[in-house]
């Protein structure tokens, strides 16, 4: 009856066979519950009930008061994906609103590059100072040199005024 009542509220097909399926599943805990005289919840917490704590959650448009400080906006993904086309589009195309944090680097500095524009060039000992004292919001190698965002980086650029946006590739 639950399911009927969550499956008749969505109109999408995809949604359906999702609901279908989780309807499967909870005639599955129902009769291994009276076989062993247990509790659905008891038996599989996190295949049945879980599901019904928080089938929809409401997406408003997030309102800014004039004096809340900007946010950081974070773009993940893997290699290949487009986050940083994605990070660098978002910027050409408001670049009063957002820019991205200066990382800091390990590696040298090349004749074109000025340091605090491409990147903020230190050395590996103070690189990895600033990891161990917590002030790296994120760090990686690659091909041998060390590469981050310092949270320093980020406040400088919503002092601002503007929103920070940096892309990030999991490891």
């Amino acid at each position: 009856e639950l399911v009927a009542c969550i499956s008749g509220a969505f109109s999408s097909p995809d949604v359906f066979a999702l609901t279908a399926g989780f309807r499967r599943s909870m005639r599955l805990c129902r009769r291994k519950a009276r076989i062993t005289q247990q509790s659905c919840y008891s038996r599989c917490p996190s295949s049945c009930y879980s599901t019904l704590a928080a089938p929809y959650e409401e997406v408003v448009r997030y309102q800014r008061h004039p004096t809340d400080r900007n946010r950081l906006i974070i773009l993940v993904g893997p290699a290949g994906v487009g986050v940083n086309e994605l990070r660098r589009r978002l910027i050409t195309s408001n670049p009063r609103e957002f820019q991205s944090a200066i990382p800091h680097t390990t590696r040298v500095q090349k004749s074109y590059e000025m340091n605090g524009r491409e990147y903020h060039y230190v050395s590996k000992e103070t690189f990895e100072n600033m990891v161990y004292s917590h002030r790296m919001l994120e760090y990686g190698e690659y091909k041998g040199y060390l590469y981050g965002t310092s949270i320093d980086a980020v406040r400088t650029v919503i002092d601002e005024g503007k929103i920070c946006v940096i892309d990030l590739e999991p490891q």
